[in-house]
């Protein structure tokens, strides 16, 4: 008896994804709970298992189709079976209910809510999606796009090149690249963030000697003891506590619906995790309650699920503030975006040793330039300045951060 392969419920805001590779091909036996399909969404990218033993008899949604929650994108034969021949186009049928955007134009609901969110005219949108509908990935792209400039070349005048570039440019080697559903949908939002928030950042510095030396004191008894080593995340997670205690409005987001400010009483804290398609910030709830070691042993886990895949929407949603390091890649200093709804993000960077005045005296320090992006509708400049300030004391007086991280 054959089963069909379905697409499963991958969350509310989800409802539909690309097939990004399969696992077995047609003919080919499988266990249950054996990987049979990795699918990718907006968020995270998900594997389908098989639910008996048995062989992949067919294939009906081949790599690159983009499938609807639901919706069989094959089936499973009993041992012995035979293979059915793979569809030589893609399918792409969906079960995903239209949203008619007006003047006929087809759209998925999630699509067609995005556009009206960033007043986008449906009729300007390619649709890619099942069935010739309008979905979200093609409004991302939509709202990527540049914007057009006029030429200005006389008329009657060709221009060289392809597409009216520069001259020769049409005989230029280049390679066109798809982008995936993730760095599509990365994109919308961290365009979504620079187009609502107003951001602005403020830096400061921070001599890590206290930090540098507490870890090199501590390091062999901690990982001992606990099994995981003492990094300066865990440091930088408490002392952004402590400052998001004494400065709440860090740690809000504005409902511009209600024409509220919401206020968390929570410590959700999101860690940027870079990966090879793309940056993710999975969340370590109630941060605030954890130890040390707690937090570095939650780091440790959300970021081995990120380079292994198998983040899911939890880990990725409701953070309260973030922190992102870009000193592991050797960034000096940057400007981090908000992680929108989020107002606040703070940007670490590399350790370098520089000259201070120290008293009356130059000495060289580790220094570490610190970064704070934050949303200036809600967070005065005096504000940040001061939340910055309050985690550079923390961080040089790390013996504090067990009474106010």
């Amino acid at each position: 008896m054959a089963l069909e392969i379905v697409v499963p419920q991958m969350g509310e805001s989800i409802v539909e994804a690309t097939v990004a590779q399969w696992l077995k091909k047609p003919g080919e036996a499988v266990k249950a709970r054996e990987a049979l399909v990795e699918l990718e969404t907006d968020k995270v990218n998900q594997v389908i298992e098989a639910d008996a033993d048995g062989v992949l008899t067919q294939i009906l949604a081949e790599v690159g189709t983009v499938v609807a929650v639901g919706q069989a994108i094959g089936t499973l034969g009993d041992a012995g079976a035979v293979a059915a021949p793979a569809p030589t186009t893609p399918s792409n049928d969906s079960v995903a209910t239209p949203n008619n955007g007006g003047g006929g134009v087809e759209a998925t609901p999630v699509a067609a809510a995005m556009a009206a969110a960033n007043n986008v005219a449906l009729e300007s949108v390619a649709a890619t999606g099942p069935a010739g509908k309008i979905g979200k990935a093609d409004v991302a792209a939509k709202l990527t796009a540049p914007t057009p400039i006029p030429s200005a070349k006389p008329e009657g005048v060709a221009l060289s090149g392809a597409g009216g570039g520069s001259a020769g440019a049409s005989d230029r080697p280049v390679e066109r690249v798809p982008m995936s559903r993730k760095r599509k949908t990365i994109a919308a939002n961290l365009k979504n963030a620079q187009n609502t928030a107003a951001m602005l950042t403020t830096f400061n510095e921070v001599d890590m000697s206290k930090v540098m030396e507490l870890r090199a004191r501590r390091k062999t008894e901690f990982e001992s003891r606990f099994g995981v080593g003492l990094g300066f995340m865990s440091f930088f997670t408490k002392a952004v506590i402590g400052a998001l205690k004494q400065y709440p409005m860090v740690n809000a987001e504005i409902d511009d619906a209600r024409g509220e400010i919401v206020l968390k009483k929570y410590y959700d804290i999101g860690i940027a995790v870079g990966l090879e398609d793309g940056l993710v910030v999975p969340v370590i709830r109630d941060a605030d309650k954890l130890s040390f070691a707690g937090i570095e042993k939650k780091i440790k886990e959300v970021a081995g699920k990120a380079k292994e895949g198998k983040l899911g929407l939890a880990d990725l949603t409701g953070g309260s503030f973030s922190i992102t390091n870009g000193g592991t890649f050797g960034s000096m200093l940057s400007t981090p975006i908000l992680n929108y709804p989020q107002v606040g993000i703070l940007g670490m960077h590399n350790i370098v040793k520089r000259p201070v005045v120290v008293g009356d005296e130059i000495v060289i320090r580790p220094i570490m330039y610190v970064a704070l992006s934050y949303d200036h509708r809600i967070i005065d400049g005096s504000t940040a300045v001061r939340f910055l300030v309050k985690v550079k004391e923390l961080i040089e007086d790390p013996e504090t951060l067990l009474l106010e991280g």
